[in-house]
């Protein structure tokens, strides 16, 4: 069992707060040419540890944690959520914005950031894999899995994956592109579930089969976008593949926020990261709250819940509340809270200034992640990655877009509609299930690929007016083009 380490010294904690914070990544091309230090004497790659690398794998999916890279293409690029610059604050040579107005290019650092992660994680999983490494049947299916957790990642994002094998050395890597890459992912993944576990519900940091059918649920959904064509026998596998999640004992939960919670027993959690989750609270939070005040939801993604629906959150006179986040403000005594100017701390739905411009109290913060200790908000570890509710989300739709299964789409909705507190109709349309998937995942790093299934990425929303259809696809960096011929520019950049 292997799991991602972090330190959480005062120290550390302050270190990544800051850096992570306010400052774009400055991330290299990879350096594929001496990557393979471990040869024998025909220079061959003579393996690795796969127990050492394959912890080192893991923790190569911190990045997911983070505020950055890929976790602000997935979301910061989407319908749901903004980093608006606040004064100096956020402005950040306009790297945030020009992810939520469309604007970016090829010189983008957290494009490039990403493109660096999931790439050099790719290249660290072919050394476990190669056969030389000698790696145990569960160690070659956890690191297969995750391999195609990482090309997944490059896939959806970017379109082109390069790939480089573990003996070929000085020459450029080969590209595969989206065609070819979901027919490796699929058989990466496929030959991973018969030697992966069961999995250990109080034990989210792990891969599992579960891990590997939620993937596969995934790929298959999405399999129009990655190979321009799809039919009804692929949605019925993505209703297969999600029966036996649940055949392995994952239910959906009640308490929407416990879920969110460190130590909270819940069978929702597939796959969690064992990593600070203060990226995902204070960065919303102001800074009288102790956060950093940047991100924000937009007034359209609030106004999109019923009053009912637990999702939504509710305000704590006592401290921070939950969810989302609107209106005043209060400390962990009951007293109204204030702006570093003196002025009541009420979040407001509407920007009046646009993405620039704004004052402290602007933006409704979304606030999933609620641990608090005496009112005050406490990160501790454990952000979610897959979660069965999705899964089920899943369903439904390929259920809708003429998957066979013996429950209906509408029974679907109208059972997690009701856990949640919300009417159940009993008739929905696609438009539905996108609108339910919003309200159900907000800020879980899912809502750019929904966006892109269904087809509205390229429309407009608050504080975006772009609608060139080629940013369903991130340009491939400038400098990994320049380093390897067999790469393409993507479209439109």
């Amino acid at each position: 069992m292997y799991k991602l380490i972090v330190k959480n010294t005062i120290q550390s904690v302050l270190a990544i707060s800051l850096l992570v914070g306010v400052v774009s990544c400055t991330d290299l091309e990879p350096n594929y040419d001496d990557s393979f230090p471990n040869e024998d004497e025909s220079g061959d790659f003579s393996g690795i540890d796969p127990a050492n690398a394959l912890e080192t794998a893991y923790n190569q999916l911190n990045g997911l944690g983070g505020q950055d890279k890929t976790y602000a293409l997935e979301e910061v690029t989407s319908d749901q959520l903004v980093v608006l610059t606040r004064g100096a604050d956020w402005g950040d040579n306009g790297v945030w914005r020009t992810l939520h107005q469309h604007n970016w290019t090829p010189l983008h650092s957290y494009i490039l950031g990403t493109w660096n992660d999931r790439n050099s994680a790719i290249l660290q999983l072919n050394k476990i894999i190669a056969p030389v490494s000698n790696a145990t049947p569960s160690q070659l299916a956890e690191a297969k899995t995750l391999r195609a957790i990482n090309m997944f990642y490059v896939m959806d994002l970017y379109g082109q994956v390069p790939f480089r094998g573990v003996n070929d050395g000085d020459s450029d890597p080969i590209v595969m592109q989206r065609a070819e890459a979901f027919d490796f992912i699929v058989k990466d993944l496929t030959e991973a579930i018969p030697d992966l576990s069961a999995g250990n519900l109080s034990d989210n940091y792990t891969i599992t089969r579960s891990t590997a059918n939620f993937m596969l649920a995934k790929v298959y959904l999405n399999k129009q976008v990655y190979t321009g064509s799809s039919d009804a026998a692929d949605f019925t596998k993505v209703v297969e593949y999600v029966d036996a999640i649940t055949a392995d004992g994952y239910a959906l939960d009640a308490d929407y926020f416990g879920i969110f919670l460190p130590g909270h027993a819940n069978k929702e959690i597939i796959l969690a990261l064992n990593t600070w989750t203060g990226m995902r609270v204070f960065n919303i939070l102001h800074a009288n709250q102790g956060g950093w005040n940047g991100f924000a939801t937009l007034a359209e993604v609030y106004d999109s819940f019923d009053a009912n629906d637990i999702r939504l959150g509710e305000p704590n006179l006592n401290g921070i509340g939950t969810g989302m986040l609107v209106g005043q403000q209060y400390d962990a005594d009951g007293s109204k809270l204030k702006d570093r100017g003196g002025n009541d701390l009420v979040f407001t739905k509407d920007f009046p200034t646009g993405i620039l411009g704004n004052n402290e109290r602007t933006g409704v913060r979304p606030h999933k992640y609620t641990h608090s200790v005496d009112g005050k908000a406490s990160p501790i570890n454990g952000s979610v990655l897959y979660r069965y509710s999705d899964a089920v989300l899943m369903k439904a739709e390929a259920i809708m877009r003429g998957g066979t299964s013996a429950l209906t789409a509408e029974s679907i909705l109208d059972n997690l509609r009701t856990l949640r507190g919300v009417t159940a109709t009993g008739t929905y349309s696609l438009d539905d299930i996108l609108a339910e998937r919003g309200r159900e995942l907000w800020v879980e790093g899912w809502r750019r690929n929904d966006q892109v299934r269904f087809g509205t990425f390229a429309n407009t929303w608050d504080m975006k007016t772009v609608t060139d259809e080629h940013r369903v696809l991130f340009p491939i960096p400038a400098s990994a083009v320049a380093t390897n011929p067999n790469l393409t520019q993507n479209p439109g950049y």
